[in-house]
């Protein structure tokens, strides 16, 4: 059994902010505890670094003859470079720099053949499930019991309808579990279909290699990189992401247009219309290179630990109902989805950022299907649901809290959380807290908490409980 004391830590890797305090509803400030690693993750100290140099040496690239310029695009492609070698591509993948996962799943949704026939597992996020409707025939498998199960639908549908395309995560958002990507892609590849990894969720946490895996196509965000500067990453085979027109049409995807015909030019170029996000692309290729110097096994190893100790201590508090997709023994990373029996999961959430200083996050994490299986919604109680939504009422949506692990989670904040669970329980809340039903979130009220003094814009509005890809 893991203890506190024997869990290793990874102290030589910096993030910003990772001493910040922030103000307690009850009085007083406290660090910031960051538990909510799987929707974005802070920034290294490396890419916040090399962001703040390359600033002052910014501009526009690929065409512009001056010095700056050039030294952008120097900057720009040897992202590109990185990138390829942090998820040890093919020497023939392109790789494609776009927003977010999102953005790259929508753009390979644009570039498959027409009418295609996708297949996807309906315990998906919805980057994964929502791009191909638009365009192609897709089917989505219920969420598996076990790996195995995994395979063995997904080898029955394909013995019974053609399949171009299999869509699959590297690691559940929702649950932690890490899914078997080299199986799903021998068994796609043996009845001619190709596969796209959302490595959203893989990333960050374990060594990925393309052409170990042998996937022919992977989506990544820099956001959960450790480099939230709005950039993301898609890698594959270029058949598909060179043959007809691009997903965005503009300036940069051409080499010559009339008004009666445009000539577009060849991959990358192709996909990356308009401006790109110089900055962004050179923060995630920095992001890869430390966390490939680092070691992306030790990583693993680290929040394996960590993940095993928080599902040690929130198990042994009687009031906490813990989801999991797959049997206990199967490999899941630092990721626990709960609930507090007796307590909505916005209030749960709430308090503890309010009166402990924790942020999680709450909700159904953008994987609707996989969160109305795991907590056993009724048919009768999703229509009401989706009947209540379509009225603009949000108080009574089914939902969990999520705790997520990543390079700056400790021990400490993981004794620190459970801790607050267990008062919670025992005692509830320490303060009052108003549900706003247009959001469904509930909020402290009052709030005495000062805020910061910044140079931007501020809008307060309590948090919403979804997430990006």
């Amino acid at each position: 059994m893991s203890t506190a004391g024997s869990l290793p830590a990874l102290g030589d890797l910096s993030l910003i902010g990772e001493t910040t305090e922030v103000p307690l509803i009850t009085g007083g400030a406290t660090r910031y505890k960051n538990l909510d690693y799987a929707a974005s993750a802070p920034a290294l100290a490396t890419v916040a670094e090399a962001v703040t140099e390359l600033l002052p040496l910014y501009s526009s690239v690929h065409r512009g003859a001056g010095y700056k310029s050039q030294l952008s695009t120097a900057a720009y492609e040897g992202a590109r470079v990185a990138v390829h070698g942090f998820f040890d591509a093919r020497h023939d993948d392109c790789v494609v720099f776009v927003r977010n996962t999102t953005d790259a799943m929508n753009l390979l949704a644009e570039s498959l053949p027409r009418d295609s026939s996708v297949v996807a597992f309906s315990s998906e996020h919805h980057a994964n499930l929502l791009p191909w409707q638009r365009i192609h025939t897709v089917r989505y498998l219920g969420c598996p019991a076990t790996p195995g199960e995994a395979l063995e639908a997904l080898e029955r549908h394909m013995r019974s309808e053609r399949t171009d395309l299999v869509a699959v995560t590297g690691i559940s958002n929702v649950t932690g579990e890490v899914w078997p990507v080299a199986e799903i892609t021998a068994l796609a590849h043996q009845y001619g279909a190709r596969v796209v990894l959302d490595a959203a969720q893989l990333a960050p946490h374990l060594p990925v290699s393309i052409r170990g895996l042998d996937v022919d196509y992977l989506a990544a965000s820099g956001h959960k990189m450790y480099a939230p500067f709005g950039a993301g990453v898609l890698i594959g085979r270029p058949d598909w992401l060179g043959q007809g027109a691009p997903y965005m049409r503009g300036g940069g995807a051409v080499d010559f247009v009339t008004t009666d015909e445009v000539l577009w030019t060849s991959l990358p170029d192709r996909q990356e219309a308009g401006s790109p996000n110089v900055i962004g692309a050179v923060a995630l290729g920095v992001a890869a290179q430390t966390l490939q110097a680092y070691g992306m096994d030790r990583i693993g190893q680290h929040e394996r630990e960590l993940g095993a100790y928080a599902r040690q201590r929130l198990g042994a508090i009687a009031a906490v109902d813990m989801y999991r997709l797959w049997p206990e023994e199967a490999d899941r990373l630092g990721l626990v989805t709960f609930n507090v029996r007796g307590f909505d999961h916005s209030l749960v959430a709430a308090i503890l950022s309010a009166e402990h200083g924790i942020g999680v996050r709450h909700g159904c994490f953008c994987a609707h299907p996989l969160m109305l299986s795991l907590l056993r919604i009724s048919d009768a109680e999703v229509r009401r649901a989706r009947d209540q939504l379509r009225d603009g009422q949000h108080a009574r949506i089914p939902g969990a809290v999520r705790m997520s692990l990543g390079l700056g989670s400790s021990a400490a904040d993981i004794d620190a959380m459970a801790e607050a669970i267990a008062s919670v329980a025992n005692h509830g809340p320490r303060w009052t807290y108003r549900l706003d039903p247009s959001t469904g979130d509930y909020g402290p009220s009052p709030d005495p908490r000062a805020v910061p003094r910044v140079h931007f814009p501020l809008s307060w509005s309590h948090p919403g409980g979804g997430e990006s890809s």
